[in-house]
């Protein structure tokens, strides 16, 4: 039962992690690095093929810009991948510098729209039934900006969104607590991005970066209680240390992850997922015309890390997370919880996290006719000398391209 629910689980990888990325200061520049998004899309097939559970790939938009999106997915569908969200990017054009869909321009709010509704046209045209919103919108002085004023026209912009996506399709609404607005973020947490959801409606959900939190934030009680409200959308998988680090999921707090797992499975998340892919085989939505599924993305910068080992590493160990939350005995720690045995309630939880769960997860890549160690299959594979002896001239993908 535990090896048949991880082998249904999918994680999407993002498009952004195999360029090239950095932090304010630098991006560093590796060999092999895709210049398109066609070799994007090559790259993260192969994260596919080592993992077997990572069969889509999240666009950014222009990041990812081409000329022909339908042909795009069809050149992804022969990789043997899907298209999977599509991330709009309404934060580095130079008009938005006080913000996009919040600016008090009227002129350049409506840019700001357009070009959402512009993604919207890319999901019907590479069948993505996903849009991911983020907005950087925010003041850094006292005054700058009329606070309630930029909520008013934040839900305008997301009404407008929200009206235009066709059956079967969603946004999910990212918040972030801080940066590059230090004053006010228009969406700092997930109260604000859940109540402009809820007003919206079901086609609307809520999307949980993990590092977008202040410290000793409890992740965990948030996807608790937007699962429990039927709000939660998707992850954006990584790690942090300080604020927004953008690192490999699991690699600071592998615990955090694990206590996120748990309360995925307890809600049902797992198997709301594997009823939306039985239900996109017999050619319809679970949960009629929105999907149900949350959505397991990695949203990470590998700045110093080789790009798509990093992804197979973070795929592996949100697949460890969540087969050590399969392993808590519920019943055991149930009749804890009503006993108010509070040691032997904790007891439960600690003997699953400290489970090696590493041969369990071997023994069923195996099963599905993939080499247990992803990793040193890949190393074996010459993938990366092949690209990176192939990939020279042209300009490597990175921010902004």
């Amino acid at each position: 039962m535990i090896k048949e629910r991880l082998r249904g689980q999918r994680i999407e990888t993002p498009s952004w992690a195999y360029g090239n990325s950095g932090t304010r200061f630098k991006v560093f520049a590796q060999p092999g690095v895709p210049r398109d998004p066609y070799e994007k899309l090559a790259d993260a097939a192969r994260v596919h093929l080592h993992t077997g559970v990572a069969p889509t790939v999240a666009l950014h938009i222009p990041w990812d810009r081409v000329d022909d999106y339908a042909h795009l997915a069809r050149h992804a569908a022969g990789l043997g991948v899907g298209i999977g969200a599509i991330n709009s990017n309404v934060f580095q054009d130079d008009d938005y510098k006080l913000g996009s869909v919040t600016h008090p321009d009227p002129a350049v709010r409506r840019k700001a729209l357009g070009h959402l509704l512009d993604c919207v046209d890319i999901m019907d045209l590479t069948g993505s039934d996903t849009l991911k919103l983020w907005f950087s919108d925010g003041t850094n002085y006292p005054g700058q900006d009329d606070i309630r004023a930029r909520q008013d026209r934040l839900a305008e912009a997301l009404a407008a969104v929200y009206e235009r996506l066709g059956e079967g399709q969603r946004f999910l609404l990212e918040y972030k607590l801080f940066e590059p607005a230090f004053y006010t973020t228009d969406v700092p947490d997930w109260g604000t991005a859940y109540a402009h959801c809820v007003k919206l409606g079901p086609k609307a959900q809520v999307v949980v970066d993990t590092g977008h939190h202040a410290p000793g934030v409890n992740i965990e009680f948030i996807v608790a209680f937007l699962l429990r409200e039927g709000k939660l959308g998707g992850f954006d998988f990584n790690s942090r240390f300080y604020a927004d680090d953008d690192l490999m999921v699991g690699a600071a707090d592998p615990f955090q992850l694990f206590r996120i797992m748990f309360e995925v499975v307890r809600g049902g998340a797992l198997d709301d997922g594997e009823k939306e892919r039985s239900a996109e085989l017999s050619g319809g939505h679970a949960g009629g015309e929105v999907p149900r599924r949350v959505a397991f993305m990695l949203d990470q910068c590998h700045n110093i890390e080789p790009k798509i080992p990093g992804q197979i590493r973070s795929v592996m160990n949100v697949q460890e997370a969540t087969a050590k939350a399969l392993l808590v005995d519920r019943d055991a720690l149930a009749a804890a919880q009503r006993a108010g045995d509070v040691l032997g309630a904790n007891a439960v939880l600690m003997d699953a996290y400290n489970t090696d769960v590493r041969p369990l997860l071997a023994e069923l890549r195996e099963e599905m006719g993939l080499a247990p160690d992803p990793m040193a299959a890949y190393a074996r594979s010459g993938y990366f000398e092949k690209i990176a002896a192939e990939r020279v001239g042209g300009a490597q993908a990175g921010w902004g391209a």
